[in-house]
């Protein structure tokens, strides 16, 4: 009998629960505090993270030999991490060593590090599927290898794997939501803080999800767009 009267006040209480989201209009300067800080994670860590990438990219398709190690151990090192242990790591343990970091600067630097590692295997995917003849055709224009690599081999690379790297900039930005362990004050930390002012979970946090569906989608728009510009003949969305 105890069982089931416990069961009938938890369906009553379930029922008698009245979602409301007006009152998050009150907290809506940390909502966008947290959006804006969100955008800005992944606008440094897509341009710096994609420029890092395609540097290792390099390094491992047509670099010097004895650089090759050292990205290797780089690239499986963090594909093999957790992102949150590397975000501790760069926030927590940094400072052991005698360099001490802001919240939002530790976040930056991880995002950074973990989408350079990943772009590195997908542009390099890219730089491996190149027709050999594209290089002989720079080397008989009298092309540094670099500079084969820079004018003839990276802009179709990064055309062919553009929607691969497209959708790991999305997944790192989905990502960031660990940064809120750092009191990063991002989206997620807004919705904690929000959730621990009013004890309504429910509604801070289906907002904030609905919010990261958003910028998603946005993001995954604006990077068509962007690769549209670039690579206007072959890329499809």
């Amino acid at each position: 009998m105890t069982q089931v009267t416990a069961g009938i006040e938890e369906r009553e209480n379930f029922v008698s629960y009245h979602f409301e989201f007006g009152w998050l209009l009150q907290y809506y300067p940390q909502i966008v505090k947290g959006i804006l800080i969100t955008i800005e994670l992944i606008a440094i860590g897509g341009v710096l993270g994609i420029s890092l990438g395609t540097f290792c990219a390099w390094v491992r398709a047509l670099g010097p030999a004895w650089l090759k190690p050292v990205i290797a151990a780089y690239v499986e090192l963090i594909r093999n991490t957790p992102f949150l242990i590397q975000l501790f790591f760069i926030f927590f343990g940094l400072p052991s060593l005698g360099l001490q970091l802001n919240e939002l600067t530790a976040a930056n630097l991880a995002m950074i590090v973990n989408l350079g590692a990943y772009s590195c295997e997908i542009i390099r995917a890219g730089i491996q599927a190149t027709p050999k003849g594209q290089f002989e055709a720079g080397a008989s224009l009298a092309m540094t290898p670099f500079e084969t690599f820079r004018h003839v081999v990276l802009v179709p690379s990064l055309q062919r794997i553009w929607p691969a790297l497209s959708s790991q900039v999305v997944i790192v930005m989905l990502g960031s939501s660990v940064v809120s362990q750092i009191a990063a004050e991002d989206l997620t930390f807004a919705a904690n803080f929000i959730q621990s002012r009013t004890f309504r979970a429910f509604e801070a946090y289906i907002v904030s999800t609905a919010i990261y569906l958003a910028l998603a989608i946005l993001l995954r728009q604006v990077l068509s767009a962007v690769g549209g510009f670039i690579f206007p003949r072959r890329l499809t969305r």
